[in-house]
């Protein structure tokens, strides 16, 4: 095999497998075949496989470990030693043994507006997917959230509704990221915010604004404001930890 083709195989086996993650097939945690697997399907030597995998994983899409292979790889928040973890509002929720309900209050995929920065960061393909929705515990409103996403880096998600499933938590269990950035504040509910979280407009709320990269391209940025009285940030450390 000439040096040309072996270039070219490779980058058609990175491909591959990048699609099948970007497009939810294989998700967080999915074992990718093995090296003597992909050898067979493309008729290839192990070299071509291992610069395929090698370089997936320095774009951190996947995870190789000795002796048991390559993974799609699961979140890592502690790669910035964020405070925070990413939550699954849903989860977390039923695990205090309340009743979930997510409402889908907008669903736009179209151009980056001029003039927001963020959409000009996730919209660099031509498109953004704009979601504007609210969560629900026990019928009581809980959080509204504000959410873009990058419909090039995530080309499932422009293929979903989000009519009855959270953005975030479809994210977590099917695009693996690798950084992750979140800017915390209290601020007061305004009229329409105040509407929709069904408390008095000024009422005390904590916006949590994050942002998510896998390598270097950003998948998504969210707002979500939870009232006040509904919701605490707990960090624990361990001395001699940096």
């Amino acid at each position: 095999m000439s040096a040309r083709v072996a270039a070219t195989l490779h980058q058609r086996i990175r491909d591959d497998i990048q699609d099948r993650i970007l497009q939810g097939d294989w998700a967080p945690g999915h074992r990718i075949p093995s090296e003597h697997e992909l050898m067979a399907e493309y008729a290839c030597s192990r070299m071509t496989v291992n610069k395929a995998l090698t370089q997936l994983a320095g774009t951190g899409l996947i995870e190789r470990r000795r002796r048991a292979g390559s993974f799609v790889a699961r979140p890592h928040p502690h790669l910035e030693q964020v405070a925070l973890q990413i939550p699954d509002i849903e989860a977390e929720v039923r695990a205090r043994g309340l009743d979930y309900r997510f409402e889908l209050l907008q669903r736009e995929l179209r151009a980056p507006r001029i003039g927001s920065a963020e959409e000009q960061a996730l919209g660099q393909g031509g498109q953004v997917l704009a979601i504007n929705s609210r969560h629900l515990a026990d019928g009581q409103p809980l959080a509204l959230e504000q959410r873009l996403i990058d419909p090039h880096a995530v080309p499932a998600a422009a293929e979903q509704d989000f009519a009855v499933q959270a953005p975030g938590s479809w994210l977590l269990r099917h695009v693996p990221w690798t950084r992750a950035e979140h800017r915390i504040s209290a601020i007061n509910a305004d009229a329409a915010q105040a509407q929709l979280l069904d408390v008095a407009r000024g009422s005390a709320c904590l916006a949590i604004e994050r942002r998510t990269w896998r390598g270097e391209q950003p998948v998504t940025w969210v707002r979500q404001l939870f009232l006040g009285s509904a919701y605490e940030l707990v960090a624990r450390f361990t001395p001699g930890l940096r």
